[in-house]
């Protein structure tokens, strides 16, 4: 029994999924197996689209688009040979047909060849009457390649063609962003704003901007008439929000982040804000109860334990801040940043040994910033372990050569541990990379500063750098 189907794509598929399931054998035009094949493959049920695909070139056994959306299944699929060999074929066929191009160039994209897929698209290009979707595939290929510039100009042309495209949009505003060229984004922003005035993106990008350049009465401005453009756009006033804050216009930062709640789910990152600005304005209760929603909203929100750590750890409830970080570490001991903190926190509670090994724990998961040397190093001085410490001090100059207070603090630390030697060496290194931190020495170590032989040294250094 063989029926036409010219009904609509919804009853297409339908109709065609039934007759997976009898004996009946339906004829559909070839357009109507392009959109069932479109549909499977749009929403990734790849084995129904292969099944529309074989049946429809048993129908159609000719169509050059049906072999075509073959060839991408294949490609996805990874058996670039086999799609090449059709597409072989298919070419000898029409050798004018752009979706070869296109199809050959995705091959080379896989393979990582971006330069090679490029040159295809842009024979694609000479062929195609609809170029839109070459000039995106290009963007993305030069994204690849990190040649921003010319993947900018290809966004570009897709806005151009169509100016409700907003992923090119966001494209061209991150290419931007990424050459930090923030005034030309700015240009280019407001030029797209004088055709599409209400476009709540393109304000909502600019804002972004002006937010970027310290230009925060101009971002205020932008996020507004993102929101008389769309009222419900919670992105716009969140950003708002943030100018707010730099402004110290807390209250008001706090009433656009409750918007946001107020139009959809709370989210971690709108409590977090507003437990922020509650903690500037000294509303401690009601800062910890928002903090309290953040880390119970998103446990994995990295920001929110250190925010509510960080909050009892600054009125002095150190034991509370510990509490805390160490739920952190045991949703996620990876992060460097939870040790850290634990290592601050457990050193301020005079607990040596566990800062030690707190602080151990954060260069082992990668945290090489120039404090955690430093302060490492303190935490064994203060343990009498002055060998352990001249070790730390040793590995952060490795990262830091010329950082005259580790230098410093490391002179005294082998005076401390005796080595006298190694102390002038360091002394010497230090004042002469930079003598004005000479005073940190000299209050850090002032048992030494009687010392005759370090009295002639810094005299011969600083005459010698006159």
């Amino acid at each position: 029994m063989a029926l036409d189907s010219n009904e609509n794509p919804d009853k297409s598929i339908s109709k065609f999924e039934s007759m997976l399931k009898t004996d009946d054998v339906y004829f559909f035009d070839a357009e109507d197996f392009e959109e069932i094949i479109h549909y499977y493959l749009n929403n990734g049920k790849i084995s129904l689209g292969k099944k529309a695909i074989q049946i429809g070139l048993e129908q159609h056994p000719n169509s050059l688009e049906l072999k075509l959306l073959r060839v991408e299944v294949l490609v996805f699929e990874d058996k670039y040979e086999e799609a090449g060999k059709l597409l072989d074929q298919l070419q000898n066929i029409d050798s004018h047909n752009e979706e070869i191009y296109i199809q050959r160039a995705n091959i080379q994209s896989k393979q990582d060849n971006h330069p090679e897929a490029i040159n295809l698209l842009l024979e694609a290009l000479q062929l195609a009457e609809d170029n839109f979707d070459i000039h995106s595939l290009l963007g993305m290929e030069y994204l690849f390649m990190d040649d921003f510039e010319q993947a900018k100009r290809s966004f570009m042309k897709c806005v151009g063609l169509d100016e409700s495209d907003y992923s090119s949009l966001y494209n061209v505003v991150y290419c931007f962003e990424f050459l930090e060229d923030f005034d030309g984004a700015i240009y280019y922003l407001n030029d797209y704003l004088e055709r599409n005035p209400y476009c709540e993106v393109a304000w909502h990008q600019l804002g972004k901007m002006y937010y970027t350049k310290d230009m925060y009465q101009e971002a205020l401005t932008a996020f507004d008439f993102a929101i008389i453009s769309d009222d419900s756009f919670i992105g716009a006033y969140f950003e708002k929000g943030k100018v707010l804050e730099k402004l110290g216009k807390y209250n008001e930062a706090i009433e656009n982040y409750e918007t946001t709640i107020s139009i959809e789910d709370p989210t971690s990152h709108a409590y977090l804000r507003i437990g922020r600005c509650h903690e500037k304005l000294g509303n401690n209760d009601l800062a910890k109860y928002y903090y309290y929603n953040t880390v119970h909203e998103d446990p994995l929100l990295d920001k929110g334990w250190l925010a509510i750590t960080d909050f009892h750890f600054k009125i002095g409830n150190h034991e509370k801040a510990l509490y805390y970080i160490n739920k952190a570490i045991n949703i996620d001991g990876e992060n460097p940043t939870y040790w850290k903190r634990s290592a601050k926190i457990y050193a301020a509670l005079k607990n040596f040994d566990e800062a030690d090994f707190a602080y151990k724990q954060t260069v082992d998961l990668g945290n090489y910033e120039f404090d955690t040397w430093k302060n490492w190093a303190d935490v064994l001085k203060n343990t009498g372990d002055y060998g352990s410490s001249i070790q730390v001090l040793v590995q952060g100059l490795e990262f830091y050569p010329e950082n005259a207070e580790l230098l410093f603090k490391l002179a005294g630390i082998y005076l401390k541990n005796g080595e006298v030697l190694n102390s002038k060496e360091k002394l010497a290194a230090a004042m002469q990379t930079d003598i004005d931190k000479l005073q940190l020495f000299e209050d850090e170590f002032p048992e030494f500063n009687k010392i005759k032989w370090l009295q002639t040294l810094v005299s011969e250094i600083k005459k010698a750098s006159t």
